[in-house]
């Protein structure tokens, strides 16, 4: 293949030693040093005026090259349209959606500033990746240049349905805008199937067979690639960190005792609040788990610019104080809600260690931690995964307790079931999901978007 260029809204650089590089980073520098490559994207800086050049590190063959933004940039493009407006949008919360004229024109300066500051950088043959739903635009953008390279534009998200795309006033431009691409990846059927929708009911484009469809006067591919986990270096992870002084103190408390893990960034999307809810009807309903099982609910902080995530953080702690003055003995406390992150090795210690994942976004692109959770398990005496059938994670962990997250009482019915399953029912469980998970792996992802992309004519 030829020399390969991701563009991101924020690049990880290898070389620095605070960053922290995810599956997903990892996965593409490794991509990126098999051919030599570039890595282009925002700084996570905020200036008073935008870079003029990008800075740039290079590490062995590959670059890395980023740009700062003006405080207005960023409200506007990041924290206004992408945040409020996206976001919300894609993920079917159309009452959080806050639709503004200057927010969309800031989002387009961005990508209109992205692609005048990469194009000196490219070369005739690369083949140029661009990742999810802050930089939509960007194709078109460099089309405009004159940019004929092959480029691939892979979305993260959810792509809402038709009836709900249509709600945004600027659907059809940012529409046309990812038909700029020669590929364009979701990770699900359910969301190309929605893309289709909207390409043949709303665009009039056609659907022309082998992943092709006609539209806005141009023909692209369009596929399906569900996202992985390096699900290997998960259970190397799980191993090495049962030396951890963490999961020595887990495997020593009280063998009667069982714990639901839910791991999430602070958002709404990920419906902790209805899985709180959801938790204090399993104490409603089946009393014997009251003192037995506790909820730990890991949910760092994030993107607390925006007003709606700060008001969830205090819904949050308002909710868990409830059920806790519900319910709490002397020596049982229900919820354990941590607003914190763990390490890597604490957090799959704790995957290990918890009867039941409890894993019920309310929507969610693909969900990772579902993933994790069920690679970092002991395969003698692996826990229930306990998963929203809203998750993009659904379509492949069939084998899983899907639930709907919305229904606080089947989730409960799923918790207890979980909490009581046989050993043997537990065992073919995890079976049938580790085999999907070493198949589909991150690296396999990669691999299956870059051949699709290379095979465009």
């Amino acid at each position: 293949m030829n020399r390969l260029v991701v563009i991101s809204n924020r690049v990880t650089v290898s070389t620095d030693k605070k960053a922290r590089a995810g599956g997903l980073a990892v996965a593409l520098q490794d991509a990126l040093r098999e051919n030599g490559g570039l890595w282009f994207g925002w700084s996570g800086k905020t200036v008073q005026k935008p870079s003029c050049q990008p800075a740039m590190v290079t590490d062995g063959n590959v670059t890395y090259a980023t740009i700062n933004l003006s405080r207005k940039n960023f409200a506007e493009y990041y924290n206004g349209f992408a945040n409020r407006t996206l976001w919300p949008l894609f993920h079917y919360r159309l009452d959080l959606t806050a639709f503004s004229k200057q927010n969309y024109s800031g989002y387009q300066q961005v990508n209109t500033l992205f692609a005048s500051k990469i194009l000196p950088l490219l070369e005739d043959d690369d083949t140029i990746w661009v990742h999810d739903y802050h930089l939509i635009p960007l194709g078109e953008e460099l089309r405009r240049t004159g940019v004929t390279q092959r480029m691939g534009f892979f979305l993260h998200i959810p792509f809402p349905a038709m009836e709900i795309m249509t709600a945004l006033p600027s659907h059809r431009s940012l529409i046309r805008s990812l038909c700029a691409y020669d590929l364009v990846g979701f990770q699900t059927e359910n969301d190309l199937r929605a893309f289709f929708d909207y390409i043949v009911h709303e665009a009039g484009g056609k659907i022309i067979g082998n992943h092709r469809i006609q539209a806005f006067g141009r023909t692209l591919k369009v596929q399906v690639f569900p996202i992985g986990i390096n699900t290997e270096a998960i259970i190397r992870e799980t191993l090495n960190s049962s030396r951890s002084k963490m999961a020595r103190g887990l495997m020593d408390r009280p063998s009667d005792k069982d714990w639901i893990i839910g791991v999430d960034r602070l958002d709404y999307s990920k419906g902790i609040v209805e899985r709180f809810q959801a938790f204090e009807r399993l104490l409603e309903n089946y009393p014997a788990y009251r003192g037995r099982v506790t909820l730990l609910q890991i949910a760092p902080p994030s993107r607390s610019e925006v007003p709606e995530y700060k008001e969830i953080q205090h819904t949050l702690e308002a909710e868990a104080g409830h059920i806790n003055g519900r319910f709490a003995d002397y020596d049982w406390v229900p919820i354990n809600y941590l607003s914190k992150s763990f390490t890597r090795q604490n957090l799959v210690s704790l995957y290990r260690n918890s009867r039941i994942g409890l894993v019920t976004p309310l929507r969610d692109g693909m969900n990772l931690v579902a993933k994790e959770y069920v690679a970092a398990q002991n395969p003698h005496d692996p826990g229930v995964l306990v998963l929203s059938r809203f998750a993009g994670a659904a379509r492949e962990l069939d084998s899983a307790l899907i639930v709907n997250p919305f229904d606080f009482d089947s989730v409960a019915d799923a918790i207890a079931k979980g909490l009581d399953m046989p050993m043997e029912e537990r065992r073919e469980r995890w079976s049938a999901m580790m085999e999907t998970l070493r198949a589909n792996t991150l690296g396999t992802w990669r691999d299956d978007f870059l051949k699709s992309l290379n095979d465009v004519r």
